[in-house]
């Protein structure tokens, strides 16, 4: 510390350069500088010399009368004359010599005492300056300056110290201080005066001779400045280099105050001289007056330990360890001056007037919210709050190590007592947190009972504070949350809710928090008291994530995982429900977890020993009044009390109970427990869809609701996710809609449904009203339909009855599918019950959701003229697809509810390793078989559906040709005008009814391969074959297991592989459907050789025209076909031998034709031979077959010939 005293005593008789004077200097104001005094203008006469000689750059008429002032102010001055003839020498000259002395310095070392500039001294550098004449001075002061510069470029960094009596002598200061500013604005490219700034700094004075130096050069103070702090040392400090840099750079900014907060910035940038930095910001907070304010010391080392520079951390938190290390602090140090000053600042804000005795609660009583503790001040509680997160940055990231002192003064900050502001909400949260961090500040059994009245304090003035503060996160949430975190022993929590609340990551060791423990649990808090009080404390209200820090949500989610209210038998279900109501968008981020963990608190035993110890669900009541005003579809016009946001959790909620309830079925069914669930009823009530859709526009704000809406969606209600809905509802909120939109008239806005209702009794006379008002319908948006979706499905039958207009039908399909994005449950159930048969005498049966998720063929249990009327049927598949989704997902959902059914059958059975799950999955399988059945059902019906009625084939509708070409069906009933122009089309109908069907089909084989199976190895009329082929794309799916279908033992189901397998060689020129063809080849073969002669004769016809098929497809084999054909007319021939000789001719023939088809070619036009009709008189099945064949071998021949 010697050495920082030499410095600081060296300057102290000197005169330095005032901030008047400097600021004159910059600016050149002559008239501050005529007003100075004679020895502060004598530190500034170089500059002003050579200003008033030398020739100006600026001609103007006012720089002339400036320059006169400062001639005539030079010219009472004696010391002007010495310098006048500084100026008079051959600096050119000057500056050769120095080159010259400095070459010869680095040829021969550093430490050489040859000398160009001066040669031969006689006597000491003070004698020789003082006898010498102006030039010789300017060489001594040069070769002096030199040398030292020369031994700092050498020094390697390493600080060092000459002396030297030019620069030391008091008589000769002044003098060699001209000397020094004359060489440097002279020869500046020798002298740079950054390099010369580093010399100074190594020779006694130097603080004095920089301080004159930059202010004749005042335009290079913060090039100097810079030029210092880049080649400062990291942690000035530490060494007597860096003191020496660190006052020199005080004294320049005490020169230039307003440039002083920039000189902090490039030390900040740096990363060099932090004591710099702390003496700039303390010289600077004396000189500002701001009493209540947070002080510029307070912000600049907070800003720097908890700004997001770590760099910067890190060196500042060295500078404050280092200068703890030193054994001895005393008031020179920079370290200790800051924390002198902050203690003051601290000490300046605390309550004066403050009781330090023990108050007991009977003194307490006298008045409410007064207390004998003396309070803050409002003015000083920003302040105080900056203070201790400061003193917390300085602990828990530099490494304070606080003395006795400070260690009192904050723990009085601390316990003190803001006002109710939310600045003093924030104060208490502070301090609590800092008491939890920093337990060691409290050290005597005083402080501990001081800090336990401030936390009892706490308690008791929460709810004030709140309620008078307005904010709603307020300290009683926080110390719930530690006392509910101490109590579940989870101390790393506590750790990060203390780091989050100060907004710094400190380390705080577990240990350290057992005695906050032991006053938490066993003095303030205990768990009981925690749980009770949590109840107590109000919902937030309209709470979102816009609302920050501690809530009393953050508590009653901690409460519900440690099972403390099931524990303590407190309700929390009406808190949660309360709460509940009471959000808003953007949604918090904690209600979600809360809800998960409520379910789990409500399903799952606290312990298994208590099996009852679960808390209550929200009641169905409860939830319905969620929804009131949604449910009865008049959503638009009545003001919701409950936002979307409630609306969507608590549809959340119940999801997610019945989710988790199925989920724990086994486990809650050995412990002997079957918690409620929710009815089906409730379920029909909740308008699913269109909250999802509400939730959609909402994705944004929601945050991740939506997302886990659409996944119990998808695992509970698939019929609520099929993606031809999603596709639907992109069309009616896409641009399209909002354009029909704009043409909505308020006409169309005043249909009501009774208006409807009205229109459609008048169908059978007129149907303009209808129309009209359908149409104005089709511009309202899904929500608005609502209220007419009654009316139009119960009017839906009527619109069976010939003669109404497509349009109408249409437009009727339109409005319906955009009603289903929006309530496709119940529009499903009163769509199926309008659409039932008429039957007079017969009441209608009026089925219910469930009825239909049970059964979902009753939907095609319709009207019959629904079939052949496209948009009704488009309709009634949707549906169908809908509830077959709903089947699978009920019974799934029932298996797992009645999954306890099989424990006792298991208990009274013999316990055989392995057959423990037997009963599970026999259950499994008969539902999965339930479900195929169910499946194949609906697809055989649709088949028939497909099947002409006998007044369609009356009326000449051929099945064969409805699937071969559309075009063909099209120009064949063209001449048919008076069919066309019929009031019911019935083939136009019939084909696009076939179309829908396919699509669906299509969709459920994608869906399940093994419904496609199933349904081909049941077989369906061999008509529909060319339909089901060409109409459904991925029939391309039986190929693999059309050869399992040949191998069974059914001559059945081998006919109608072998004609599907024909069809799909056609469609599915593959190589896969060349092998199973050939296989197929193969099999006929083998059959041939064990039939029986009538089961010969019931495969092979229906069979033979497969061939074709296979030819036609894969040219190839033509040889194993031909071949076959022979081979059956050969084994037909043998049977018949013994009766009739008829049958030769035939065999003969055949061979011909094998061996000569090309002489045959003619014989298809024919008429005897295309038909197969020649010799048909013969009754003989062999005979037929015979005949059969021929017609097969000829068919073949033409097509290979004509390269058809």
């Amino acid at each position: 510390m010697s050495g920082l005293t030499v410095i600081m005593t060296e300057c102290t008789s000197l005169q330095f350069v005032s901030p008047f004077a400097f600021e004159a200097m910059q600016k050149v104001d002559v008239v501050r500088l005529a007003s100075l005094s004679d020895p502060e203008l004598r530190l500034l006469l170089p500059c002003l010399v050579r200003m008033a000689l030398c020739a100006p750059a600026d001609q103007s008429q006012s720089w002339a009368q400036d320059k006169k002032l400062i001639l005539r102010l030079l010219s009472g001055v004696e010391a002007v004359n010495s310098i006048v003839a500084l100026l008079s020498v051959d600096f050119h000259a000057l500056e050769q010599d120095a080159s010259k002395e400095q070459q010869l310095r680095h040829k021969l070392g550093g430490g050489s005492g040859e000398s160009i500039l001066v040669s031969q001294l006689q006597h000491g550098l003070t004698l020789e300056f003082e006898h010498s004449d102006s030039p010789r001075r300017l060489r001594l002061v040069l070769s002096e300056l030199l040398a030292i510069m020369n031994k700092v470029s050498e020094s390697n960094g390493e600080f060092f110290f000459k002396s030297s009596e030019l620069f030391e002598s008091p008589v000769y200061l002044e003098e060699a201080a001209d000397v020094l500013c004359i060489l440097q604005a002279e020869l500046p490219s020798l002298l740079p005066i950054v390099d010369v700034a580093e010399a100074l700094l190594h020779v006694r004075n130097g603080a004095w001779f920089l301080c004159l130096l930059v202010a004749n050069v005042p335009d290079s103070f913060n090039e100097v400045c810079r030029g210092l702090i880049k080649n400062g040392e990291r942690q000035d400090e530490e060494s007597l280099g860096g003191r020496r840099r660190t006052d020199a750079l005080r004294f320049l900014c005490k020169m230039n105050p307003s440039q002083a907060l920039k000189v902090r910035g490039m030390v900040v940038e740096e990363c060099h001289l932090p004591g710099l930095g702390v003496a700039l910001t303390l010289d600077h907070t004396k000189n500002e007056a701001c009493e209540d304010g947070v002080s510029d010391l307070v912000c600049f080392v907070s800003g720097l330990l908890l700004g997001t520079n770590a760099k910067v951390r890190t060196w500042f938190g060295t500078f404050i360890r280092n200068g703890q290390q030193r054994k001895r602090e005393n008031s020179s140090s920079v370290l200790w001056q800051m924390r002198r000053q902050l203690l003051l600042e601290l000490m300046g804000i605390l309550p004066t007037v403050r009781s330090t005795r023990i108050v007991e609660e009977a003194d307490v009583e006298m008045e409410p919210n007064v207390s004998v503790y003396s309070g803050l001040k409002e003015e000083h509680v920003v302040k105080a709050s900056a203070l201790l997160r400061l003193y917390c940055a300085l602990m828990g990231i530099a490494g304070l190590k606080p003395t006795e002192e400070e260690a009192e003064q904050l723990l009085q900050l601390m316990t003190s007592r803001p006002p109710a502001t939310p600045a003093g909400v924030r104060f208490v949260s502070l301090s609590f947190c800092m008491l939890l961090a920093f337990s060691t500040l409290v050290s005597t059994p005083e402080q501990e009972q001081l800090m336990v009245i401030w936390l009892s304090w706490m308690i008791k003035e929460e709810a004030y504070f709140e309620s008078t503060s307005g904010v709603s996160a307020s300290f009683g949430e926080m110390l719930l949350l530690v006392a509910m975190y101490f109590h579940s022993n989870q101390l790393s929590a506590i750790i990060d809710l203390v780091c989050s609340t100060l907004g710094m990551k400190i380390v705080i060791k577990p240990s350290s928090l057992s005695r906050m423990k032991t006053i938490f649990t066993q003095e303030i808090f205990t768990e009981q008291v925690v749980t009770a009080h949590a109840v107590r404390v109000p919902v937030t209200s309209n709470l979102s994530a816009n609302i920050t820090g501690f809530l009393p949500i953050h508590c009653i989610y901690q409460l519900l995982r440690s099972r403390s209210f099931t524990k303590h038998k407190v309700s929390i279900k009406d808190w949660i429900y309360r709460q509940l109501c009471e959000t808003s968008t953007p949604l918090h981020p904690q209600l979600l977890p809360l809800i998960d963990v409520y379910i789990n608190s409500v399903l799952t035993p606290a312990s298994k020993s208590n099996p009852e110890a679960t808390n209550q669900p929200v009641t169905e009541q409860e939830i319905l009044n969620v929804f009131q005003g949604v449910i009865g579809g008049d959503s638009i016009r009545l003001n919701q009390r409950f936002s979307i946001t409630a609306q969507l959790l608590v549809l959340y909620y119940v999801l997610s109970y019945e989710e988790a309830l199925l989920a724990n079925t086994k486990t809650l069914a050995a412990m002997q427990r079957k918690p409620k669930s929710y009815s089906s009823s409730l379920m029909d009530q909740i308008p699913i869809k269109f909250l999802i859709r509400q939730a959609q526009g909402l994705q944004q704000e929601l945050g991740g609701l939506h997302s886990a809406l659409l996944r119990l969606l998808a695992t509970n209600y698939p019929h609520l996710c099929i993606v031809d809905d999603w596709i639907c509802e992109e069309e009616i909120t896409g641009t399209d809609a909002l354009l029909r939109r704009m043409l909505l008239t308020n006409n169309a806005k005043n249909h009501s449904p009774k208006q409807l209702q009205e229109a459609f009794s008048a169908v059978p006379v007129s149907y303009t009203q209808v129309m009209q008002i359908l149409e104005h319908l089709t511009l309202l948006s899904a929500s608005e339909l609502i209220p007419y979706a009654e009316v139009l499905t119960s009017n839906m039958n009527q619109l069976l009855n010939s003669g109404v207009p497509r349009r109408i039908l249409q437009t009727v399909n339109k409005l319906w599918m955009v009603l289903n994005t929006v309530m496709p449950r119940r529009l499903w159930v009163m769509t199926v019950n309008a659409l039932q048969p008429s039957i007079k005498f017969v009441r209608q049966q009026k089925y219910t959701q469930n009825d239909l998720m049970i059964d979902p063929l009753i939907v095609l249990r319709c009207d019959q003229r629904v079939h052949r009327c496209p948009p009704l049927m488009d309709i009634t598949l949707h549906m169908l697809n809908g509830y077959l989704l709903a089947s699978k997902a009920y019974l799934s959902a029932h298996l797992k509810e009645t999954a306890e059914q099989d424990r006792p059958s298991q208990n009274n059975t013999i316990g055989l390793v392995g057959q423990t799950d037997a009963p599970e999955v026999t259950r499994e399988e008969l539902k999965n078989a339930l479900l195929a059945a169910q499946d194949s059902a609906a697809v055989q019906i649709l088949l028939e559906i497909c099947l002409p009625t006998e007044e369609e084939k009356a009326r000449g509708v051929n099945p064969d040709s409805l699937p071969r070409n559309v075009q063909s069906v099209i120009t064949a009933s063209s001449p048919n005008k008076e069919m066309e122009e019929g009031e019911d089309n019935l083939l136009c109908n019939l084909r696009e009814v076939q179309c829908l069907i396919c699509c669906l089909l299509h969709q459920m084989y994608i869906a399940d391969p093994n419904i496609a199976k199933l349904v081909h190895f049941q077989g369906y009329p061999c008509e529909l074959l060319p339909l089901t082929v060409a109409g459904i794309p991925s029939m391309h799916i039986c190929l693999d297991f059309i050869p399992e279908l040949i191998a069974q033992p059914e001559l059945e189901k081998q006919i109608f592989a072998i004609q599907l397998l024909s069809h799909l060689c056609i469609q599915y020129a593959l190589p896969k459907s060349l092998s199973v063809a050939r296989l197929a080849v193969n099999v006929m073969g083998t059959l041939l050789t064990v039939l029986t002669q009538a089961k010969r004769y019931a495969f092979f016809m229906p069979t033979l025209p497969s061939l074709v098929s296979f030819c036609r497809a894969f040219p190839p084999l033509y040889e194993d076909i031909m071949s076959l054909l022979i081979q059956i007319g050969q084994v037909c021939a043998s049977d018949v031998a013994t009766q009739t000789r008829d049958i030769d001719p035939i065999i003969t023939r055949l061979q011909q034709i094998k061996e000569k088809p090309s002489g045959w070619s003619g014989l298809c036009k024919d008429p005897s031979y295309k038909n197969g009709s020649r010799d048909t008189g013969s009754m003989d099945p062999d005979v037929q077959l015979c005949h059969c064949i021929e017609s097969t071998i000829i068919e073949i021949i033409n097509m290979s010939v004509s390269g058809i």
